[in-house]
């Protein structure tokens, strides 16, 4: 079977990564958008970052300073080369990618899927790589993590974030990628809000918005069985606010806005016309005129995507969403415990 002939089924079991130990090595890897030379002070502090987590870490050769194809690191063929040489490797226990981009849309053809279930890992990233998370989730059920990518993200963000906000965040990354427990309630800030009271509990599927939206074009897009009570989170960067609202409404003709049980928006970033409330609509008066009488919970702008540093959504888990009291928990970890081997096993 090659990796193109795997296609999405309706319901495939959830797909968990074996979860990380100490020393384990993660790759970070040129996903989707390449390196620019003025950045890497901060892709060497993302190292810093997950060497702290006590992963060792490796750079992936495409990941190289200067290197460029048009708005990627190398052609989708040589990405996708890398990407699967990376599945196949079973010294490789996860990939983080070192930033978003323009460029996943070009090999999703092109992945090794059959290596993926062989030998499932944390895939990390947010922006662009939100395609692949979808897209392998709908292929093969693997959790998906969209969290901080290494660059702007750990490097980045991280660095400037409070002491204590960093040190919430490298408890939660690790726990998630080490531990075989849930993790329950997310850490809440005051900049969360009730856009829509309610409560649901599901299984979490989103990303960034408009690669939601590309995703649901391709042959690899989620059936819309796979949307049956689940809790859709989304943010948006650097369009129009009209965008947004036309995103939505995609969602909407789609039938996926009359499948979900909850919604969790995060902070939007860079989107022209919200700034201007005598212009535009503000983002929740956009959110709740595209559900119309469709009564679910909305939390609004809750930390991932864009904005800033990110709380990790694992695609795929359940989560409960609270929205009146401002909660989302994951109700079931998102990697697989170590197996426990030797006497006494």
């Amino acid at each position: 079977m090659t990796a193109a002939s795997v296609t999405a089924t309706a319901s495939p079991e959830l797909l968990r990564p074996r979860a990380l130990k100490p020393g384990d090595l993660v790759v970070v890897a040129s996903l989707s958008g390449p390196l620019q030379a003025q950045y890497e002070p901060d892709l060497e502090q993302a190292v810093v970052v997950l060497e702290r987590l006590g992963f060792r870490v490796r750079r992936a050769p495409l990941l190289e300073a200067g290197r460029q194809h048009w708005w990627s690191a190398a052609t989708p063929a040589e990405t996708a080369r890398e990407f699967n040489a990376l599945l196949r490797d079973p010294e490789v226990r996860a990939i983080i990618a070192h930033d978003g981009g323009s460029s996943a849309l070009g090999y999703l053809d092109l992945i090794d899927v059959e290596a993926i279930v062989a030998d499932p890992k944390p895939i990390l990233g947010y922006s662009d790589i939100s395609l692949l998370h979808l897209v392998l989730f709908a292929r093969t059920g693997l959790v998906g993590f969209h969290a901080d990518v290494a660059t702007p993200g750990l490097g980045g963000h991280w660095q400037s974030a409070p002491a204590a906000r960093r040190a919430e965040l490298e408890r939660l990354y690790s726990t998630l990628l080490t531990g075989g427990e849930a993790i329950g309630a997310l850490p809440t800030t005051p900049s969360w809000e009730c856009w829509r009271p309610g409560r649901a509990e599901g299984r979490l599927i989103g990303g960034l918005l408009n690669r939601v939206v590309l995703a649901q074009a391709t042959r690899y897009a989620l059936p819309l069985e796979r949307f049956d009570g689940a809790v859709l989170f989304w943010e948006e960067m650097g369009c129009q606010a009209a965008h947004v609202w036309s995103y939505l409404q995609v969602l909407r003709h789609s039938g996926i806005l009359d499948r979900i049980s909850g919604m969790v928006v995060g902070v939007p970033c860079a989107i022209d016309g919200l700034d201007s409330p005598d212009a535009s609509p503000t983002l929740p008066e956009m959110v709740l005129d595209v559900l119309g009488d469709r009564d679910i919970p909305v939390l609004g702008n809750v930390e991932f995507g864009h904005a800033g540093p990110n709380l990790p959504m694992p695609v795929g888990t359940r989560v409960a969403l609270d929205a009146q009291q401002r909660t989302l928990s994951l109700l079931e970890p998102a990697v697989r415990p170590l197996e426990v081997t030797g006497p006494g096993a």
